[in-house]
């Protein structure tokens, strides 16, 4: 009954509940690092990485391009001063193409009218280097937690209720037999519903750095027809579809 007026009330909303954001959700979060400096882009992601985050890196501005053209990340660290362009182009593209990766500009530039000009574009934060790995990585789960879960740790969206913290789905009130990695998928279905999710970019997900191994994409169908068997068990409406040629979307609209 408890959950049943709690879904009345917040019906197709995201329900803040607090600030958290726990290390074992860190390991579903994707991060690209765009940093000319070799030996500091490898101590932020040996850091983050220790953090659970999962970490590409760039080195250049058309490296980088091609990553965030092919590629969702949950936050993007993005240096200015790139050896073949400016890094507040790549914010450009990032906006022009609609794009909803979080942004943390990271530079040696501390100037008002930087930070201004980044911050203006679409950058969710700047932090000026020399910085603190620390407090990189708390920036990093903010940005997270307010793009992603709008600085709580339960989503709720129509009669889906995903504790983050508890790594548990509900549907109607009832608890979801999933696995930990169809629990995965449904929240990454759910952090992006209504967007079509290629079976690449799924993969990638679910896998981290081995979504080469999914050569066929097999595993990825087995995990999508699992989950929307157990959801339909569950008493569960059928939001996951197939977009022909393209991937699949969890559909609310």
């Amino acid at each position: 009954m408890l959950f049943e007026n709690y879904h009345i009330f917040v019906r197709n909303s995201i329900f803040i509940q607090n600030l958290s954001i726990s290390l074992r959700e860190k390991r579903a979060m994707k991060l690209l690092i765009i940093e000319d400096e070799e030996k500091l882009s490898q101590n932020i992601a040996a850091y983050l990485r220790q953090e659970k985050y999962v970490c590409d890196i760039a080195h250049n501005y058309h490296e980088a391009l091609n990553k965030i053209g092919g590629f969702d990340y949950d936050c993007i660290l993005l240096d200015i001063g790139l050896p073949d362009g400016n890094g507040l182009n790549l914010l450009r593209e990032l906006k022009t193409d609609k794009k909803t990766d979080g942004v943390i500009i990271i530079s040696a530039r501390d100037s008002l009218d930087d930070k201004v000009l980044g911050l203006n574009l679409g950058a969710d934060d700047y932090i000026a280097k020399p910085f603190h790995l620390s407090e990189l990585s708390a920036r990093i789960a903010a940005v997270i937690r307010r793009r992603h879960f709008e600085g709580g740790n339960r989503i709720i969206v129509n009669e889906f209720l995903i504790d983050t913290e508890a790594r548990t789905a509900f549907v109607n009130g009832k608890l979801l037999d999933i696995t930990k990695m169809q629990y995965d998928l449904l929240l990454y279905f759910i952090v992006n519903k209504n967007r079509v999710l290629s079976k690449t970019a799924i993969a990638e997900h679910l896998s981290g750095d081995n979504a080469e191994f999914f050569d066929n994409y097999d595993v990825v169908y087995a995990h999508i027809k699992n989950l929307k068997k157990k959801i339909a068990e569950a008493g569960g409406n059928d939001y996951i579809k197939t977009i022909y040629g393209m991937g699949y979307k969890f559909e609310t609209k």
